[in-house]
């Protein structure tokens, strides 16, 4: 491309040639400069026209902006819509859980009153003598004229999260109790030390030594020197000693004032402060004290005093049943 200059001064025309590489960066210069002058004007015309309400083209800035926020408007109206509906859904299901917990908690044995300072006051007091009751999930219709702003959604969702918290610390005291039960029956000695019959039961019999009627506080296992005797329930070893009448002896606590003890043993396998699991080896049988044959006393103790032990393992074993012919010293 080629541009011609004359002039009258000049001698001679001057002749400029462009290539269409430096056409093409002339003409995006010029666009350049085009798009900035017009954003000069446009920021500077309308927005003053705006500004100081110029009668022509005030109004149309005005329609120019009120088009952009309507569509801006309409597009956070349909997302809040959604997340109300979908906060709505959540609160359904919040309901079902607190329903649930409801159920769960009287199962577990937690009383009302033990979680009463989970619930709101606000939420407490917004029910009176002179109002009636209302409830059920929060599911805002989209057609209806009055829509839910961001404030409220926020609110809404505020207060699903401390519902939530609620609900999650009631679960944990039903979780607690729970435990606790399970705990409680762990501690409670219903499995039987040795699994076999019973040779001499709880209450009064014949003394093999001394023939005449005397109480059999325990139970009798027969079983062959070195039979493991078993924990009948979890607990702590608080007694391992040497004693005239039962031999070598293992004495378990298990709270609450109840105590366990193993008696005539061969050989003792844990030691005072212990802490023995269900099931658990304690000693293994022998005859040793006043025992005229390899056998295993039991014995379980409430507050000092001694129980038949055949009601804790009729639980889980049955009733045992007394071999005749088979009877033990104590």
């Amino acid at each position: 491309m080629q541009i011609l200059i004359t002039h009258g001064s000049l001698a001679q025309t001057r002749v400029l040639q462009f290539n269409r590489l430096q056409l093409g960066a002339a003409l995006a210069a010029l666009a350049a400069v085009l798009m900035l002058v017009s954003g000069a004007i446009y920021h500077f015309v309308f927005l003053t026209a705006a500004r100081e309400g110029w009668p022509v083209v005030s109004q149309l800035v005005k329609l120019v902006v009120r088009d952009e926020f309507a569509l801006r408007d309409r597009f956070l109206r349909e997302n809040l819509d959604a997340m109300a509906k979908k906060v709505g859904e959540m609160q359904a299901k919040l309901l079902k859980l607190e329903a649930m917990g409801d159920r769960v908690s009287g199962l577990a044995g937690v009383k009302p009153e033990e979680f009463k300072p989970l619930i709101r006051p606000a939420a407490t007091s917004a029910s009176g003598p002179g109002k009636a009751g209302q409830g059920g999930p929060f599911i805002p219709a989209l057609g209806s004229a009055e829509r839910l702003s961001l404030d409220g959604l926020n609110a809404h969702v505020g207060l699903l999260d401390e519902r939530t918290e609620q609900t999650t610390d009631l679960f944990t005291l039903i979780e607690s109790r729970l435990l606790e039960g399970r705990l409680a029956q762990l501690m409670v000695p219903s499995s039987a030390p040795i699994q076999g019959p019973v040779g001499s039961g709880f209450g009064f019999r014949t003394d093999p030594f001394s023939g005449r009627a005397a109480l059999h506080t325990g139970l009798d296992f027969p079983a062959e020197v070195g039979t493991p005797i078993l924990a009948a329930a979890g607990g702590m070893v608080v007694s391992t000693e040497v004693h005239p009448a039962y031999g070598n002896m293992v004495e378990m606590d298990h709270g609450n004032g109840l105590l366990t003890r193993y008696a005539h043993a061969s050989k003792v396998v844990v030691k005072t402060g212990d802490l023995v699991k269900r099931g658990q080896p304690v000693a293994q049988v022998g005859t040793s004290g006043r025992s005229t044959g390899p056998h295993l006393h039991f014995e379980v103790l409430v507050e000092g005093v001694p129980q038949n032990p055949a009601r804790f393992l009729a639980g889980r074993t049955g009733e045992p049943r007394a071999l005749a012919g088979n009877r033990r010293s104590p």
